[in-house]
């Protein structure tokens, strides 16, 4: 039987991300540990999270589940989700300053101050709320799913510095910021597809069906 294993370090919305898992692979084996072995073992793994990232960091090496992240990095279909993704850079700026497990390479740095989308228009940090993702190439993860299509995003901080060959998927708040990063087997999203219903189910459902190489 197929296996998903949602990485559970204490952090993340657990129970909707395995639900919506189990929703578009009603066969599959939806497992939340925090069991090395389980997650090892498994065929896809999703790297979920929320919260502040110096908190999220110091939960995944209390577990000692860092090294286990990274190990599923180099050999299998790893999916991380919000903070989950700003999880798998190098450093992000939040909390004074927070190294992260350096699997992708690139910063999380917060929105600037007075972001205006017009002299009239403050726009609200967080980012939170619906916004149209823009696909830059063809990706396995974003099969089946419209160009501009909307998902749902809760963030203060976004991925920066960032090889644009690893980047497929842009959105905007004013400006383009990436929203969808992939790494050899490795891809990360900055909004909640749980959350974000026919598109964010069908981005799950495209992320079980992938081989991880393609």
């Amino acid at each position: 039987m197929h296996t998903a294993a949602v990485i559970d370090y204490g952090m993340g919305n657990l129970h909707s991300i395995s639900k919506a898992l189990k929703t578009v692979s009603p066969n599959a084996n939806v497992i939340v540990s925090a069991d090395k072995k389980t997650i090892l073992s498994a065929d896809h793994v999703v790297l979920p999270g929320v919260g502040a990232m110096r908190d999220c960091m110091a939960a995944i090496r209390d577990t000692g589940l860092d090294e286990t992240i990274k190990q599923v990095a180099k050999s299998k279909p790893l999916l991380g989700i919000c903070i989950g993704m700003q999880a798998l850079l190098d450093h992000s700026e939040e909390n004074g300053g927070t190294d992260c497990l350096g699997i992708i390479p690139g910063n999380a740095i917060k929105f600037p101050r007075n972001t205006t989308r017009n002299l009239s228009d403050n726009l609200k940090i967080p980012h939170m709320g619906w916004n149209k993702v823009n696909h830059l190439y063809s990706s396995p993860l974003f099969d089946e799913i419209p160009q501009d299509g909307r998902f749902y995003f809760s963030h203060s901080y976004f991925s920066s510095n960032v090889g644009s060959e690893h980047i497929i998927a842009t959105s905007e708040y004013p400006n383009p910021f990436p929203c969808a990063l992939k790494w050899g087997n490795v891809v990360a999203v900055q909004f909640h597809p749980e959350k974000s219903q026919h598109a964010g189910l069908q981005l799950l459902k495209n992320f079980l069906n992938w081989d991880g190489k393609s």
